[in-house]
């Protein structure tokens, strides 16, 4: 920043700085006058004009946008500010992740950000590290809940999701938080394919980490592991086709999805009155032998009753 300007090619929260700056003094408005008008503080928006502090949210972008007839100029830079405040590697995976064709994806410990509801995804991004304020904390959630739209568009990818049995199990946000997220991720049983890997299965893998395997429009493939605080992608042909491997495992020892679909139904009912005596139950009835049987076939293999 020289003699109090801000260099627009330093970055992007620079850049939507500087188009903040112009259109509001061509309207000729003070801060504290554009604050009022889209319901922040003068200094919130001296921070934004500065580039510095919290990013814009989702919701006030598009207010500014509005009030200050920037026929979306604003809600256009929107989506590259946010993506700096993510180290290298996971905008890169953001970015091809926005355009795949194929998304295979298995979660360990929490829903998965694209078929997260919005109280679970606060839930899940108040506990993280880097959300260090309920400014961070609600621009997260914004830029979770905007990529979400990926999945209604015309060409949305064919999204195929494994998820652990502990991600039922684990209650985030409360009961109804939870019944919420288990009820749209019956729903979406219907339009994804979604698996469920049980606690039966055994050791994989992936324990203790989550994988993402995109597949490109050009027909390449790249791979995203992901531990607790850090993540790690993957672009080479022979680092790919482990991750590949490693899923498909996965996937074999998960349950059908039929079967998948009936035990998120049994989870939605676990967290309502009673939930935590209808999860004990639901689990053990699993992990029966009959169980497994399910599992590898298309039916319960009948008992034999005594003298047949």
């Amino acid at each position: 920043m020289a003699n109090g300007q801000l260099d627009p090619s330093t970055s992007m929260a620079a850049l939507f700085g500087v188009h903040l700056k112009r259109l509001r003094e061509l309207r000729g408005w003070s801060q504290q006058e554009l604050g009022r008008k889209v319901f922040v503080s003068q200094s919130r928006v001296a921070q934004l004009e500065r580039a510095s502090g919290a990013r814009p949210t989702l919701d006030l972008t598009r207010d500014l946008d509005a009030v200050l007839g920037a026929g979306g100029l604003l809600i256009d830079l929107w989506p590259h500010v946010y993506r700096e405040s993510f180290p290298d590697w996971a905008r890169r995976f953001m970015d091809l992740a926005g355009k795949a064709l194929v998304i295979r994806e298995y979660a360990s410990q929490a829903v998965p950000g694209l078929l997260q509801t919005e109280p679970y995804a606060r839930a899940v991004l108040r506990v993280g590290r880097t959300v260090t304020n309920p400014e961070v904390l609600e621009e997260r959630v914004a830029l979770r809940m905007a990529r979400q739209k990926r999945l209604q568009e015309s060409d949305a990818p064919t999204l195929h999701v494994v998820l652990d049995e502990s991600v039922l199990a684990r209650r985030v946000g409360g009961e109804s938080t939870m019944r919420e997220q288990l009820l749209r991720l019956r729903r979406t049983c219907d339009q994804h394919s979604i698996q469920v890997l049980p606690f039966e299965s055994g050791a994989h893998p992936m324990l203790g980490g989550s994988l993402t395997v995109l597949t490109m429009p050009d027909g390449s493939e790249v791979a995203y592991a992901e531990g607790a605080d850090q993540g790690q992608l993957f672009e080479e042909p022979g680092d790919v086709a482990l991750c590949v491997r490693a899923y498909d495992q996965l996937r074999a020892d998960s349950l059908p999805k039929v079967m998948s679909a009936r035990m998120i139904s049994d989870a939605v009912e676990g967290y309502s009155h009673g939930g935590s005596d209808r999860r004990a139950v639901a689990r053990k009835q699993l992990q029966q032998p009959g169980g497994r049987q399910l599992r590898r076939g298309c039916g319960r293999v009948p008992r034999r009753r005594p003298g047949a």
